[in-house]
Parts: structure tokens; C-alpha cells; sequence
């Protein structure tokens, strides 16, 4: 049982959509068939329990569709962290976060569930979640809309989380570090991750500096790249300058990259 098994299952069911879907279907075929289409966010994190091998850990209660009562088992075994600012930045990959949309910590007004990708820093956390917009999607939540979160008792710890997909490029000839998006990149953005950004642009032919400050050069490279690709839909990326995940995708694509791995 590990929480990097864990959040392997997660991340191989994002672009996930609508209901019934794989995750239901299995969840109802060993709990009623009214599970095929009803809310699906917890009934995918006890899917990828048993998919990953850690329904003792992640299921203390047995399987979950009712968020409420899975963190109420998190909660009798010792294991909850109220979702406050301090607790949250203390949050661990693979932790299961439980959401209130009315911003308060009571385990009875819980909506929603999801698994913890990422600490952070500041009361926010990346995560992975099913039904989110009736998707699989990652999202970045804040203590506010956080009730808490369990701790499943994992038998080994995850490696840290990159924060970029490492790639062969084969338009440069050489590795290229193409960062993930989260948080957005843009303009007045500083720091390593713009350096991987505007590295990964001059392998494409753009001119500029790699200095790790997001500025005027940066945006105009970036909104050419934008205005020349299209996103994993078809559609055109809108050229507005910011770095998020659909350009993200695509840049890793362009270096390359398999689209199937630009989660």
C-alpha cells in the first residue's frame, strides 16, 4: 500500500466524464446498481483504492460513496486534520481532502472529495477529483472550502511531486523541462519555473533570455506559441499570454511529449 500507487490510479482516470462511467459501473457492480449514475467524487476514490491495492488504508470503514461518513471513519481511527490554514500546508501527497462549500470544518456538511496531489504553501493544495463538472480533473482548493482531511496509513511515504514533465525533445535534440501550470504563469512571475518555460520557447525558436523573470519578452513568445497551436481538443489555444494548462499541454506536446501523458 502506497500513497504513489495511489496517485498513479488517480492521475490514469483524468479526463474522465459523465456518468455512468468505468468507476460507477465497477463501484455498483459490488454495492447496487443504483451507484451506476448517482454522485461519483468518493465512489472514484474508492475505486482507486481497490484499483491500487490500498482499500485498508484508504477505506477504513469499507467502500464510500457518502463523503460525510468516509471522513467520520477518518475521524474515529484518529486520522482527520481539521482544514485549517496551518493543517492544510501540512497536507501530504495522497491524503483524501474533504470539501464544505459553505467554508466551514464540520464533518457534517461535507459535498465533496478528492485525493491531495500536492501541498502548495499558503492554505492551498493540488488535487486530483472525480465528479468535479461531472469530470476527472486536477483543481487547486484553499483551507476556505476545506473541512479536512484524512490521513490513510500508507506503508511508504510518496516521493516528492515535479513540478514539470521532464522531455527528449525532439525538435531541440536534447532534455527539455516543460513546467506544469499550476499556478498560472504570467507576466511578473518569477522563479525556476519560468526559467524551464522560457527554456522550452527558445528550443522552439523563440528569442529570449533565460532569466526566470516573466516579462514583456516572455509574454510575446508565449502568445506567439499560443496563436501558432492547438490545444488537445482541436481547438485553437487562446493567445492571451498566460500559462496555464492547455497551453502547458501543449507546449509538452510540441516538444514531443505523448498525449497521453500531458495529465
Amino acid at each position: 500500500m502506497t500513497a504513489n500507487r495511489m496517485l498513479a490510479e488517480a492521475r490514469r482516470w483524468l479526463g474522465l466524464r459523465g456518468r455512468p462511467n468505468p468507476l460507477t459501473v465497477a463501484y455498483a457492480a459490488r454495492n447496487g446498481s443504483e451507484y451506476r449514475a448517482v454522485s461519483w467524487c468518493d465512489i472514484a476514490v474508492s475505486e482507486w483504492a481497490h484499483r491500487s491495492g490500498n482499500t485498508a488504508a484508504v477505506l477504513l470503514g469499507g467502500d464510500r460513496a457518502y463523503t460525510v461518513w468516509h471522513a467520520e471513519d477518518f475521524q474515529k481511527a484518529g486520522r482527520w486534520h481539521v482544514g485549517t490554514t496551518a493543517e492544510v500546508d501540512r497536507a501530504r501527497p495522497g491524503d483524501i481532502v474533504f470539501f464544505d462549500w459553505g467554508a466551514t470544518n464540520s464533518i457534517g456538511a461535507i459535498d465533496h472529495v478528492g485525493i491531495v496531489e500536492k501541498a502548495l504553501g499558503g492554505g492551498r493544495v493540488q488535487t486530483i477529483e472525480g465528479n468535479t463538472g461531472d469530470a476527472c480533473l486536477r483543481r487547486v482548493r484553499s483551507a476556505d472550502v476545506i473541512a479536512g482531511y484524512g490521513r490513510p496509513k500508507y506503508d511508504a511515504p510518496p516521493p516528492a511531486m515535479p513540478d514539470y514533465w521532464d522531455v527528449q525533445s525532439t525538435v531541440a535534440r536534447r532534455r527539455v523541462r516543460v513546467p506544469w501550470a499550476t499556478p498560472f504563469l504570467q507576466r511578473g512571475s518569477t522563479g525556476p519555473r519560468v526559467k524551464w518555460l522560457q527554456d522550452a520557447l527558445l528550443a522552439l525558436g523563440a528569442r529570449l533570455d533565460v532569466d526566470g523573470d516573466f516579462g514583456p519578452a516572455t509574454e510575446k513568445a508565449l502568445r506567439s506559441f499560443q496563436a501558432s497551436h492547438r490545444g488537445e481538443t482541436g481547438a485553437r489555444l487562446e493567445a492571451d499570454g498566460v500559462y496555464g494548462h492547455h497551453t502547458a499541454r501543449s507546449l509538452f506536446i510540441a516538444h514531443g511529449g505523448k498525449k497521453g501523458d500531458a495529465v
